[in-house]
């Protein structure tokens, strides 16, 4: 995937400052809730909205590449992480910074970047906040900015409908998971990175580039979408039911303290399974193993604070 160099993205911003191409999911859980507010407040701060819809089967990336060469300054995006995936690949191709209005039901991006849930709030950041640089992680090709992981979490993803999300919010994680937790069964996969290659026995391979995924779970505690690396680890696991002790660690993102968790940060790794299995990138299923994981680094720029509150879990 190409991606452009920081003087030509410096230059495409300045071209076409406080102009935004706006991209909203209005089908996203709270894609009604305090919308056209916030739009105000950007509006008011001096920002020239130009909304854009998807055409049936499109996405988000489609519209920015349509997009691109208008003279827009800048990308906004109303939705979950699953609108803000979509457009990770036009965002890197393009150089073009985005602003993030919370509307899904996780919103794990915006939670790793410290912006607020409220959409009004976070139109606030983008109105006063300079775009600062992130990394992507990358797998089989796909960018992802939160997680990548097989097994567990890919199931998870593909039991966990749009009506559960729809009708139970957060819960509706907790729903899905639980109806999943007692037909889950190991599997093998060897995990290759910097120079070795491990085998394991294991119910969820996880490959994190933010802190935050699945609508509560933590990568890592010291995890950050800008610290360079990528955060990977292993559920090792005997029994299903040990996963429930471990949850109140995955919250915290400390699981890597379990003796049968592995864990550890590098710049890029792979895994193979005996069959090919689905890989869940930031919620949606766009991969299969064997999977070859890398990271980006620095490649989009968000609108947001400059560093992560301390405190925030």
């Amino acid at each position: 995937m190409q991606q452009r160099p920081v003087a030509a993205m410096d230059a495409q911003a300045t071209a076409g400052a406080r102009r935004a191409l706006l991209i909203v999911n209005r089908n996203a859980r709270n894609g009604g809730a305090a919308i056209e507010e916030a739009l105000e407040v950007l509006r008011e701060a001096g920002w020239t909205l130009h909304e854009a819809s998807c055409a049936p089967g499109g996405n988000a990336a489609d519209l920015i590449r349509a997009h691109a060469g208008q003279g827009f300054g800048a990308v906004i995006l109303g939705g979950g992480d699953g609108t803000l995936n979509g457009a990770a690949p036009a965002l890197i191709e393009t150089g073009l910074p985005f602003g993030v209005l919370p509307l899904g039901t996780a919103n794990d991006l915006a939670r790793s970047l410290g912006i607020p849930p409220d959409p009004v709030e976070a139109a606030r950041i983008i109105a006063s906040m300079p775009p600062r640089p992130i990394d992507l992680g990358e797998v089989n090709g796909i960018p992802f900015f939160n997680v990548a992981s097989i097994g567990f979490s890919a199931e998870l993803a593909r039991d966990l409908g749009k009506e559960v999300k729809a009708r139970w919010g957060k819960l509706g994680y907790a729903i899905a998971a639980f109806r999943l937790l007692r037909r889950s069964r190991p599997f093998t996969a060897w995990i290759g990175h910097d120079g070795i290659e491990e085998r394991a026995r294991t119910i969820q391979v996880s490959v994190g580039n933010g802190r935050h995924y699945g609508g509560g779970m933590t990568v890592a505690s010291e995890a950050r979408p800008d610290d360079g690396r990528l955060d990977v680890y292993s559920l090792e696991l005997d029994h299903w039911w040990r996963l429930l002790a471990l949850l109140p660690y995955l919250r915290r993102g400390t699981q890597g303290q379990w003796r049968d968790v592995r864990a550890f940060q590098t710049t890029g790794c792979e895994v193979r399974t005996r069959r090919p299995m689905p890989i869940n990138t930031d919620g949606e299923l766009k991969a299969m193993t064997p999977a070859r994981f890398r990271l980006l680094p620095k490649v989009v720029r968000v609108f947001a604070p400059p560093h992560l509150p301390e405190g925030t879990s």
